[in-house]
């Protein structure tokens, strides 16, 4: 059984989850409404302030839809009450980045700026040196910050370029001199 799919998604005070036919999730909340449809294998329930996923068979298939379904629904809960943030870090001399209306300027070392506007539902905003990347749809927050990141990925030697705040570079030694 799986550890993941078979534990109920519990469903916060002001959020309203509906699943419609062909297993259309729709969640409303504080900060928006996500809409979904998932796998039509995967039976979704609601029994009071919980939703419950169960599977039909222990086929290869439906086991790791299970786990996926249930943790694609607990995301838009999330999302909808808290939501998601990511944050990057731009590093390097002449690197900056600027917010433009609803798009991101980013100066990167190359011979013109590279624009990137804002998706819908997703905010960026620019502080020093580091761009916080919000919304409420998981997918589309790391989809945004994945690209802008690479724009001009970290390298190993100085360090130079964007990377998640939470990421580690690991750093190689440069060329030594005889």
């Amino acid at each position: 059984m799986s550890r993941i799919g078979k534990m109920p998604i519990a469903i916060p005070a002001g959020v309203t989850v509906t699943i419609a036919e062909n297993n259309h999730v729709t969640v409303k909340g504080p900060k928006g409404t996500l809409e979904r449809t998932l796998p039509a294998a995967m039976t979704i329930k609601q029994e009071g302030a919980e939703v419950i996923v169960t599977r039909p068979n222990d086929l290869k298939q439906n086991k790791s839809l299970h786990g996926l379904t249930r943790t694609l629904i607990n995301n838009m809960v999330i999302g909808v009450t808290a939501g998601y943030s990511k944050v990057l870090e731009i590093n390097g001399v002449g690197y900056k980045a600027n917010k433009n209306g609803k798009v991101l300027e980013l100066s990167l070392g190359y011979s013109h700026p590279i624009n990137m506007p804002d998706p819908e539902g997703i905010t960026t905003t620019v502080e020093n040196n580091t761009i916080k990347i919000e919304g409420i749809d998981k997918e589309k927050v790391g989809q945004h910050a994945a690209e802008i990141r690479s724009k001009r990925g970290p390298e190993p030697y100085k360090g130079k370029g964007i990377k998640y705040s939470t990421e580690h570079i690991r750093r190689k030694v440069g060329k030594t001199g005889k």
